[in-house]
């Protein structure tokens, strides 16, 4: 078509009514607000997310209709009325949410909390005071984030546990009945010490004999004994070592990095027959990988253990002096392979979540609730690990 008029003469352009600084402003927040409009690629974090809501969804646990939310035309008529509104405010709210953002104390008050600037995650990873008494209730929701070799404990409330042994405290000693408070000194520690060995050294995770955490037990408690050392030997369901020791196979699994998370407490008190009863009640958080292969998938196994040791009087009881005797014990166990006797624990990972071998018939619970009795239902669906 051309651009000249009928008879040879030229078309007139017609005169602009916009000012030239005002065609240039215009111009200049067109391409900047393009190049921001750019699709860039997804941060590790997103699709990890991402990640997660496909197993989630892959599990059935997604309410219909979470991917595609509400129906397209009525998102189509609100996204007509959103850009009409960006025309107005986008550019100037994007610059002040961009400055909150990376200075979030513009703002008065510090609303976003200073405890979420790790830059990763909003999860409080503040230690947890030491535990007194009983919770009343499970602890809550966490941040989503997926553990990782840096962050083993993300997405847990295990990140707030202490740290190995520091999580095993025992109350201030004192006189009871007829043991001094040397005496009851002596077996608080010899339970710590007790229950160091068997959940938390390094050799009897690996499946090594826990000779240092038997070495302590009174060795005319035969009964009790016998069965260790008939477990340790050849484990079966009547005779599980993963009744009082934690112990991996290194063939499969090893440590994603060297932190076990530990949260429990420790009292005493004096019991019918002249003797001191102490009652122990933790929980441990072993994070794991695979033992084969570069990978990098990290899972929990969860252990809570409830063991009482009673200090005897030798004056009174057949008892070997310097030695412990347990009176009961009780262990639960999240995320491990249901029937399973071969002595060790064995973790499901999110990769392998359609092959579990077999389909847990228990209740299901929290194995981070610490606020009830110890659930030994060997086979019970966890609600998180």
């Amino acid at each position: 078509m051309s651009d000249n008029q009928p008879g040879g003469k030229p078309a007139e352009e017609p005169e602009s009514s916009v000012p030239d600084d005002i065609w240039e402003q215009f111009t200049r927040d067109t391409e900047r607000d393009i190049k921001a409009s750019a699709p860039k690629e997804p941060s590790a974090r997103a699709r990890a997310v991402s990640e997660r809501l496909r197993r989630q969804e892959a599990r059935g646990e997604l309410p219909e209709g979470w991917r595609t939310g509400p129906a397209w035309q009525e998102m189509n008529g609100r996204a007509t009325r959103r850009r009409r509104l960006w025309a107005v405010v986008g550019v100037p709210l994007a610059i002040a949410v961009a400055l909150v953002a990376v200075r979030p104390s513009l703002i008065p008050g510090d609303p976003f909390g200073a405890a979420r600037s790790d830059g990763d995650s909003a999860a409080d990873t503040t230690p947890l005071p030491e535990e007194t008494a009983a919770p009343s209730a499970p602890p809550t929701e966490v941040d989503p984030n997926t553990p990782t070799l840096a962050r083993p404990f993300a997405g847990s409330p295990a990140e707030r546990y202490a740290d190995g042994a520091a999580g095993i405290v025992p109350p201030p000693a004192k006189a009871v009945g007829a043991f001094s408070k040397a005496q009851v000194e002596r077996v608080l520690r010899q339970t710590r010490q007790f229950l160091v060995d068997a959940n938390l050294d390094p050799a009897t995770l690996r499946g090594a004999r826990p000779t240092a955490a038997l070495k302590v037990l009174d060795p005319k408690q035969k009964d009790l004994l016998v069965l260790l050392n008939s477990s340790l030997r050849r484990p079966d369901a009547k005779h599980d070592p993963l009744w009082m020791f934690s112990r991996f196979n290194p063939a499969e699994l090893r440590p994603a990095g060297d932190v076990i998370k530990t949260r429990g407490r420790m009292t005493f008190e004096a019991d019918e027959g002249s003797s001191v009863v102490v009652h122990t009640d933790y929980t441990f958080v072993y994070p794991l990988v695979r033992a084969q292969g570069n990978t990098t998938e990290v899972t929990r196994t969860i252990v809570r253990r409830v063991i009482d040791i009673e200090l005897y009087d030798p004056v009174k009881f057949d008892v070997t002096p310097g030695k412990i005797s347990i009176l009961k014990y009780n262990t639960q166990m999240g995320n491990t392979a249901c029937d399973v006797y071969d002595g060790y624990l064995h973790p499901q990972f999110d990769s392998d979540a359609a092959l579990t071998e077999a389909t847990p018939t228990g209740p299901t619970v929290d194995p981070y609730d610490r606020s009830g009795d110890v659930d030994d239902e060997a086979c019970a669906t966890v609600t998180r690990s």
